[in-house]
């Protein structure tokens, strides 16, 4: 870096601070990362992710019924 003239760029140090608006609305864990289910229509789990289409965002709801690994309901919309 000394043959270049190059000089490092500190900038200021990131500090952490308290996520207040991550706590509010947060539902509670009840299914504890347990996925081993002996029935059908045991355990539901879902997911919602945006897709861009046509210079906008959309959603896609998915709930998959754990035991069999199948897609039981989805909604797909803006």
């Amino acid at each position: 870096m000394q043959q270049e003239h190059l000089k490092a760029r500190n900038g200021k140090g990131f500090r952490y601070s308290q996520p207040v608006e991550g706590n509010i609305n947060v539902a509670a864990n009840l299914l504890k990362r347990c996925f081993d289910v002996d029935r059908p229509n045991c355990r539901w789990i879902n997911d919602i992710t945006y897709i861009w289409v046509l210079e906008r965002w959309l959603y896609l709801a998915v709930v998959m019924d754990l035991y069999s690994r199948r897609i039981v309901g989805w909604a797909f919309d803006s």
